[in-house]
């Protein structure tokens, strides 16, 4: 019997589609005792106001393999959290285009905890570049409170006090290249007042703070003078993981080998099985119904 191109087509996205299927089953049966013990989740920032553009890389020191690589990575630049597997990473920084294989600029190691959520920052000025592991609290806040913390980048602001109009102080003396610890507050539509120590006039920004959420409060120099806010939600009530800030882009996220991209072949190679095969069943009704 001859068959169709559309039959034979049809058997071919089936078979491939298993064949996917049984290699992503396969892979996660061998992801190892680091990916079967749990998750963390890292996330990365370039903070440091008067360094240019680095391409940064995130790697396994538990497992090596392919590092995820970030390339030209501005500052003020905020990654989403990335889910990795417990153990020990190294994260490093190197000049824009630089080998992979060179000596890096910076490089500084995180130990992953299962749940925990790190930030690795580039921070200071460019003469006294630091990375820096900010162990991030992403406990959702009290019922009907939100939770908040200032990361002070901004070298224009070398001592920042920080409030809300007409309400209270959100945090008093950030010093540059600094992180607050969250603390809760109020919810509410927000204008934030951002006033350098000893300087006469304070920056505003308009934001929402939303109950059941934690935020991150970027605090930078701008480009074209004075200070800019960024405010990241970093987690909120509802999602399953972190989630983050701006993401860095394709050279950060695509071909990831970690168990989320294992999962999401797997759900793609059900889909297209499932679409294969329902091809087939509805080629061969076609084909007993025209026998008759």
């Amino acid at each position: 019997m001859t068959t169709s191109p559309i039959t034979r087509l049809s058997a071919a996205l089936a078979a491939a589609a298993l064949g996917v299927g049984l290699s992503t089953v396969s892979a996660l049966a061998s992801a190892g005792p680091a990916a079967a013990a749990g998750v963390g989740y890292v996330r990365l920032a370039h903070l440091s106001p008067d360094t240019p553009p680095v391409d940064v890389y995130l790697s396994s020191v538990s497992a090596p393999g392919e590092p995820q690589k970030f390339p030209a990575v501005p500052y003020g630049v905020v990654s989403k959290y990335l889910p990795v597997p417990v153990g020990t990473y190294s994260v490093a920084m190197r000049n824009v285009g630089a080998s992979a294989a060179s000596p890096p600029v910076l490089s500084q190691q995180v130990v992953v905890a299962e749940n925990g959520a790190y930030t690795v920052a580039g921070v200071g000025r460019f003469a006294d570049l630091g990375l820096r592991v900010l162990t991030d609290d992403l406990a959702l806040p009290a019922a009907g409170r939100a939770k908040v913390r200032i990361v002070q980048a901004s070298a224009r602001a070398p001592v920042l006090d920080v409030s809300v109009a007409g309400g209270a102080a959100i945090a008093n003396g950030v010093a540059f290249a600094t992180t607050t610890d969250y603390r809760e507050v109020n919810p509410g539509q927000w204008t934030l007042q951002l006033k350098p120590v000893g300087a006469a006039n304070a920056t505003t920004r308009s934001c929402t703070i939303a109950a059941g959420s934690v935020y991150s409060v970027l605090v930078l120099d701008n480009r074209s003078g004075g200070l800019s806010v960024e405010v990241r939600i970093d987690a909120r009530s509802g999602e399953s993981m972190p989630l983050g800030g701006v993401d860095t882009g394709r050279g950060g996220t695509a071909g990831g080998s970690g168990p989320v991209a294992l999962l999401g072949s797997l759900a793609t190679a059900v889909v297209v099985a499932g679409l294969a095969l329902g091809l087939l069943a509805y080629r061969r009704r076609r084909t007993t119904a025209e026998s008759r």
